[in-house]
């Protein structure tokens, strides 16, 4: 299939507001796909191609990008294994060798096809095309049960191959996606509330968990064989080895196991969350260990665990975890649930996260079963640009534009981030070398006094509230918002929503 067939259909995508429309309209481009095309595609339209980043920023790009063509004539084949090549690309020479494949691939794609390949090497796709309305369009293409669709990509952690399999394979291969052991599936995720008890009247009976300040891991073993998997899925088995030891002596064969990880002080409390993801992302061995804790268990010994009320997967998991396993109690007295929060923040925790005892474990999903409570509002939301700064910050890039993710693309393109306010507060001198240094590195574009960046940097937030305000998209603007730290180890997709923070206005 020709680039420009995958252009226009986002094209017209982007054009639309209707879910339908834009289902109907993607599902049609899935359905006239060669069977070879169909994952590479569906990373194109996310905006997430299989080769993951190629080493290609702003400038790179910018003084590489040739003549467009008069005529498309450009495959999406061509685009994937230009990729290969500019992934494959390292070493001496190797900065020339991506400016020569660029401008090669370049100098045969039409304008519209330059801008389409400027965005998706950028990271810069807002086609409306996010894995939940492409998710529904591969159902539909495929005339297959949307549940089953959305399940299988869930398990398999890779909607072009759930894609691939649902077009061209039969609905039993496609029912058959389920978990396999080495292989990460999308984490479940969990939704806020301000107190414990709140969180208990919305889920009824709980297991209220203590909520740790730690690095997210799920953990797979077969035998001996051990892997360890970040919230993003990525393979950081290598960086911990302490973590391996643990999991390796548990009394199971075949286990997945979701779960923190965390640094420790002399004294057991946990260290400042920057100790634990510096050590958490070397590659070296560093002075202070991880130690695993885990709640939750999604296989054991051949038995699929998904599905199976919590209650179920507690009990399997005391047993396999023991001293391993995260603080906390079941409760439906809200004094109870109170009382463990006032004991996991005393211990040096965050807080708790309240579970419904009869839930199954939603992968990939963000429902009411989970509900994540912490004693101040604190909120993940993403980098949009960064000001220049003046006085003593004069030289640096300081104040942040920060943005909500919109997933239902309520105030914009669904999946895109709506700007909710502004800060500088809360940054360290260490802090603004570092931002000055990185949103450089994916800027998208800049004025004399700010920088665009592409919106994939989450940050913490603190505030004190949301006001109402006309002045940003989204109707309200942050009341008091301070920078706690940077999250490294969250991706932008899984940021908090507009609709969170709308929900903390007054009636």
């Amino acid at each position: 299939m020709l680039l420009d067939e995958l252009v226009t259909t986002s094209e017209a995508v982007a054009a639309t507001r209707s879910r339908l429309a834009k289902v109907d309209a993607l599902a049609g481009l899935l359905a006239r796909l060669e069977p070879d095309e169909i994952a590479t595609a569906v990373g194109f339209l996310v905006g997430k191609p299989r080769q993951g980043r190629v080493g290609v920023g702003w400038r790179g790009l910018s003084s590489a990008m040739g003549e467009p063509a008069d005529a498309a004539t450009l495959t999406i084949a061509d685009v994937d294994a230009m990729l290969d090549r500019l992934a494959a690309a390292s070493g001496a020479g190797s900065a020339g060798e991506r400016t020569r494949e660029l401008r090669e691939i370049t100098q045969r794609a039409t304008a519209r096809e330059q801008g389409y390949l400027r965005g998706m090497l950028l990271g810069e796709v807002r086609t409306g095309a996010l894995e939940g309305v492409l998710t529904d369009a591969i159902a539909r293409a495929a005339d297959r049960p949307g549940d089953v669709v959305r399940r299988a990509a869930m398990l398999s952690g890779d909607l072009g191959e759930t894609a691939r399999v649902a077009l061209t394979g039969s609905a039993e291969e496609l029912g058959a996606i389920g978990l396999v052991v080495g292989r990460p599936v999308l984490p479940m995720l969990a939704a806020t509330a301000p107190t414990a008890a709140a969180a208990l009247e919305a889920t009824g009976e709980a297991s209220v968990e203590y909520k740790l300040d730690g690095a997210r891991i799920q953990v797979h073993r077969t035998g001996d064989d051990v892997r360890v998997f970040t919230r993003n899925l990525a393979d950081i088995t290598h960086r911990v080895p302490e973590v391996v030891e643990v999991v390796r002596g548990l009394p199971v064969h075949d286990v997945i196991l979701d779960g923190e990880t965390l640094s420790l002080d002399e004294d057991g409390a946990p260290r400042p969350f920057q100790e634990t993801m510096s050590r958490f992302g070397a590659d070296a061995a560093r002075e202070a260990l991880l130690r695993p804790w885990f709640f939750d268990v999604l296989h054991a010994d051949g038995r699929d665990l998904l599905d199976e009320p919590l209650a179920t997967r507690r009990t399997e998991l005391e047993r396999i975890a023991g001293e391993h396993r995260i603080p906390g109690e079941v409760t439906s007295d809200p004094e109870v649930a109170e009382r463990v929060s006032r004991d996991a923040l005393a211990a040096g925790h965050e807080g708790v996260v309240v579970k419904a005892i009869g839930s199954p474990y939603a992968a990939g999903r963000r429902g009411s079963s989970w509900i994540k409570v912490k004693p101040v509002h604190t909120y993940d939301l993403v980098v949009l640009a960064c000001e220049w700064g003046s006085g003593r910050r004069t030289g640096w890039l300081s104040n942040l534009h920060l943005g909500a993710l919109d997933p239902a693309g309520e105030f914009g393109e669904p999946g895109g981030f709506v700007m909710v306010g502004k800060t500088f507060k809360g940054l360290t001198d260490e802090l603004l070398r570092w931002q000055t240094e990185r949103f450089p590195q994916i800027e998208v574009r800049r004025t004399a006094h700010a920088v665009w960046v592409e919106p994939v940097t989450v940050v913490e937030i603190a505030i004190d509230g949301v006001q109402r305000s006309s002045r940003y998209p989204g109707g309200i603007a942050l009341r008091f918002a301070r920078v706690k730290r940077y999250r490294d180890d969250k991706p932008a997709a899984e940021a908090d929503t507009i609709q969170t923070l709308r929900g903390l206005l007054r009636d």
